[in-house]
């Protein structure tokens, strides 16, 4: 659901001057047919070592990822983490939170 609601929402996504992408403890492949099945459009990362999950602190205790999103600005810093993502709707939430923390829009050069 959530893949689907930030692939509807890409048009609006992709105003903003940013990149974006979804992170899995599944294996590569795992990852690549869930993105060709669901028509992603945008990278699906893969941690099945959970390296990446464990430092970010989105491993849940069942060893999959929590549905958090981060925003994190041009010089890395985190400028907030929604611990409350809601897959129906991550799409026009993301788009509404990177215009609330003024997120550049792509130029029009």
């Amino acid at each position: 659901m959530q893949c689907k609601a930030l692939r509807d929402s890409a048009r609006e996504i992709q105003r903003f001057d940013v990149a974006y992408f979804m992170a899995s403890v599944d294996d590569l492949e795992t990852n690549t047919a869930f993105a060709e099945e669901h028509q992603a459009g945008f990278p699906i990362l893969s941690d099945p070592s959970k390296e990446m999950s464990s430092a970010y602190g989105v491993l849940g205790s069942s060893g999959l990822n929590n549905r958090w999103t981060y925003y994190i600005g041009s010089d890395g810093t985190v400028l907030e983490i929604d611990r409350q993502t809601n897959p129906a709707t991550a799409g026009a939430d993301l788009v509404g939170t990177m215009q609330e923390l003024g997120f550049p829009l792509v130029s029009d050069n």
